[in-house]
Parts: C-alpha cells; sequence; structure tokens
C-alpha cells in the first residue's frame, strides 16, 4: 500500500496503476488495497466499466473469487459525479473506459483523492490496450505484476487468446486466454 503524507494538514491525492497479463492478480490486488483503506476509515468508491459482466452483474470479482461491491459506469466522466465525498477511487479494467478516463483520474487526484486503477497493459496481440499506456504516463506509482506461463512456467507478461474470433475485446476466462511467457507467446503468434 502507498501512503503518501500531507502537507500542512491538506490531503494530496495521486493516482496507482497496477497493470499486467491476464490471471495476474490485478483485481485481486486492486481489492486488497480498497479493503486495506477501508479498515482504515476512508470512504471508498469502486467503479468498473458497463462491459465486464464475466463473474457479477455489478461487484469487482478476482479469478480467485475475492469480491468488492463496485458502481457500474457507461462514460467515465460519470465518475466524477459519483466520486465527490470519497479519498478513494479504485477503478477495475481501465483498459475498457473510453480515453477520457486519464482526464478523470488526473482530475480526482487533483481533489486530493487516492486513485488506484487495474487493466491490462497490452492486448491478446502484445499490443498497448486502450487508455493503459497513457494511465502509466500519469501514475505516480505502478505497479506490473505477473502470471505465470501455462506452458514453461516462468513468469508471463502476455495474454494469449486461445481462439481467433472477436475483435481485440473478447471477454473470456481460461476457455478463451491464457498467461504466457514471452518465449510460448511468440511461438504461436
Amino acid at each position: 500500500m502507498f501512503i503518501e503524507p500531507s502537507i500542512n494538514g491538506a490531503q494530496r491525492g495521486w493516482i496507482e496503476v497496477i497493470c499486467g497479463s491476464m490471471f495476474s492478480g490485478k483485481t485481486e490486488e486492486l481489492i486488497r488495497r480498497l479493503r486495506r483503506a477501508k479498515i482504515a476509515n476512508l470512504r471508498i468508491e469502486i467503479y468498473k466499466p458497463a462491459i465486464d459482466n464475466r463473474y457479477h452483474q455489478t461487484d469487482v470479482v478476482s479469478h480467485d473469487a475475492n469480491s468488492i461491491s463496485s458502481t457500474i459506469i457507461e462514460n467515465s466522466q460519470t465518475i466524477l459525479l459519483y466520486a465527490s465525498h470519497v479519498d478513494v477511487v479504485g477503478i477495475d479494467e481501465a483498459q475498457f473506459f473510453d480515453p477520457e478516463i486519464v482526464s478523470v483520474c488526473e482530475k480526482l487526484a487533483a481533489r486530493g483523492i487516492r486513485v488506484i486503477v487495474a487493466g491490462l497493459d497490452m492486448d491478446y496481440k502484445g499490443r498497448p490496450f486502450g487508455p493503459m499506456p497513457a494511465l502509466l504516463a500519469i501514475a505516480d506509482y505502478i505497479t506490473k505484476l505477473h502470471a505465470i506461463c501455462v506452458r514453461c512456467g516462468n513468469i508471463a507478461s502476455y495474454s494469449y487468446r486461445k481462439t481467433a474470433q472477436g475483435g481485440q475485446v473478447l471477454l473470456g476466462e481460461t476457455d478463451v486466454y491464457e498467461p504466457r511467457c514471452r518465449k510460448c507467446y511468440y511461438e504461436e503468434v
């Protein structure tokens, strides 16, 4: 957990980005940080994009079934309306949000809010995904998590898609994706 000191009693905001491949524990880490903030009696709000309904319609749920109640968002600007009286904002699956999520995070941090964002840094083709590169550029803290390659057991940074169907966005789990290291990923693409 990252704690930034206040200056002259004023709360200072900042942006934390948690990134990595699928199955690396991004959502689990987001939930952990938010729960710790709640234990510290901080007011928290969690948001997720409407497109992500894999595990639950409204809750943010990790692959290992940890969950936390959240608010579904269609448009990132809506977060600014909802997050008026909070200390910490959590945002899951940031790669699915519109490009305005970057300015939303900056505005929240300028208000003195701690912003914790989790998302895939690369899509299944190994390319930067959605607004994540811009979020990484403005982040005060970055945590890159790794999964374990299902082929060789090394650290995995890539989300290999096992099917040819779909565009850049295809929601799925282990039926559609598997984590792979660089070597095993590029052996089949």
